[in-house]
């Protein structure tokens, strides 16, 4: 081999390595950036979990809320009756 091939076959071996450091940190960075993503998607899901069952709950006490009223104005309107 001349000295020009050597050159040329260590360049194309330089830039074989470089080339592969390079694919071998995008894969990780890629993996580290998918899980970021799958956090992000689990914690989002788990507070809109907690948001809907908050909603829920307040629907609830606002139901039970309401029906006491009901409750307690049916009884004020039969209690002057019943005390006549």
């Amino acid at each position: 081999m001349s000295r020009a091939d050597d050159l040329a076959a260590d360049a194309r071996r330089r830039a074989h390595e470089l080339m592969s450091k390079t694919k071998q940190q995008d894969a990780e960075r890629l993996s580290a950036r998918d899980k970021q993503r799958q956090a992000d998607a689990a914690k989002t899901a788990r507070l809109k979990e907690l948001r809907l069952a908050k909603e829920a709950a307040d629907a609830d006490a606002a139901r039970a809320a309401k029906e006491a009223t009901k409750q307690a104005q049916a009884a004020k309107r039969k209690a002057p009756a019943t005390q006549e």
